[in-house]
């Protein structure tokens, strides 16, 4: 893997630990601070919104300055605040800092993946993407569960303190491997925000927002899910978590590569179709332990195989629009995540078991996926201009719907 990709990938690691870490250690942090675990409850919440206000924001005021310094301006200001969640004196301080440090999130992500596209080989940009989100899948494997252990055993401070340690090795990496990559000066907010005028936008966003809400209506009720329902132990939690990270882990790579042998949207529209089977499978299988822990596994790399294909398919189809385009949707992925626990949420008011969240992600998978339909049946015999090296304009088809190539910013 190049040096530049793996810069990168250390920032995804701090993103994910500090972004996924806060589910275990709110019972910590409700103690320390003096509030209930739901109060708590609403720093995940804080966080969340400060994806989804900051990912566009930010990269619209950026968009002019070279990726490379934007990412390191993205970085600088997620270390500081995470700096300053360790040392929140009171709970209305750790949830302005949570909300602060969820800003450069979706930023990061979105200029990330737009700069690993330009990075990599012809034909191998998905992939390229697929590195810098191994990081958020690493994070699950190890970062989080070590963050938990921390909290638990020592102080939730020290957890944070940890994700500030990467985020200061990724500006280190960022500042020494990442090349130099020129800004667009033409970059021009009113012209990129047209995109979003466009009917194609608000598919990909609502195939994210709804269909990866699948993964969150049963990922956030995966903890009760395999304690009430398969019979195993809460300290077995920790391990069932790694086991879905690795998964994930793996999904990841995996989806990559679909995307850049097929296309991203023939690879998103496949995956969601597999999800709503694996999460319909999860909920007739949870009261077996072991086939519980195989569809944990499956369904993590399910889930986390659409990562890249989806990014890729958002930088694709927005052409001089790359970077916010791909911020807005990693703000996208936190409204799924903030959808998904609702809606996963809501039969468990009625007193059904753990096992009917994955049934709800199933029917929000499922719409992702007709979304994805939708996409492809509009996009089937679009063009777009390509300029050839003397200077006249050919036809080439749709990036989205053909194999992937080098994208400009």
């Amino acid at each position: 893997m190049k040096k530049s990709l793996l810069s990168l990938t250390f920032g995804g690691l701090g993103i994910g630990i500090t972004e996924f870490v806060m589910m275990g250690l709110l019972p910590d942090i409700a103690k320390d601070l003096g509030v209930t675990i739901p109060e708590a409850g609403h720093l995940i919440s804080a966080y969340a919104l400060g994806v989804v206000i900051g990912a566009p924001l930010l990269v619209a005021i950026a968009g002019k300055y070279p990726p490379k310094q934007i990412l390191i301006a993205l970085m600088v200001m997620f270390t500081l605040f995470n700096s300053l969640s360790a040392f929140a004196p009171n709970f209305q301080i750790l949830f302005i800092t949570r909300l602060l440090s969820g800003l450069p999130h979706g930023a990061f992500f979105g200029v990330g993946s737009v700069v690993a596209s330009r990075l990599a080989q012809k034909g191998k940009e998905a992939q390229a993407v697929s590195m810098m989100f191994a990081g958020l899948t690493i994070a699950n494997i190890a970062g989080v569960p070590l963050g938990t252990y921390i909290g638990h055993h020592f102080s939730w401070r020290y957890s944070f303190a940890i994700v500030a340690f990467v985020g200061i090795i990724t500006l280190v990496s960022l500042k020494s491997w990442l090349p130099t990559i020129p800004a667009n000066k033409n970059s021009n907010l009113k012209k990129e925000l047209s995109f979003f005028k466009g009917v194609n936008a608000w598919l990909i966003i609502g195939m994210i927002a709804i269909g990866t809400g699948g993964l969150f209506s049963w990922y956030s009720y995966i903890a009760p899910l395999m304690t009430k329902v398969s019979g195993f132990s809460e300290d077995s939690v920790t391990y069932v978590l790694i086991l879905a990270g690795t998964g994930m882990f793996i999904g990841n790579l995996i989806g990559g590569k679909l995307a850049d042998l097929f296309s991203p949207a023939k690879a998103a529209v496949f995956m969601l179709l597999t999800m709503v089977i694996s999460l319909i499978i999860v909920h007739f299988v949870s009261t077996n332990p072991l086939l519980s822990l195989i569809m944990t596994f499956i369904t993590g790399a399910i889930a986390f195989a659409l990562t890249s294909p989806i990014q890729m398919l958002m930088i694709n189809t927005a052409k001089g629009s790359e970077m916010l385009a791909a911020a807005v949707s990693q703000g996208s992925f936190n409204i799924g995540n903030a959808l998904g626990a609702y809606f996963g949420g809501l039969p468990l008011v009625f007193h059904m078991d753990y096992s009917w969240p994955a049934m709800v992600g199933a029917v929000m998978a499922l719409t992702g996926a007709l979304f994805a339909g939708i996409f492809i049946r509009l996009n089937k015999h679009d063009t777009y201009p390509k300029v050839s090296s003397q200077g006249t304009t050919i036809k080439t088809p749709h990036p989205a719907t053909t194999e992937t190539r080098n994208n400009p910013c």
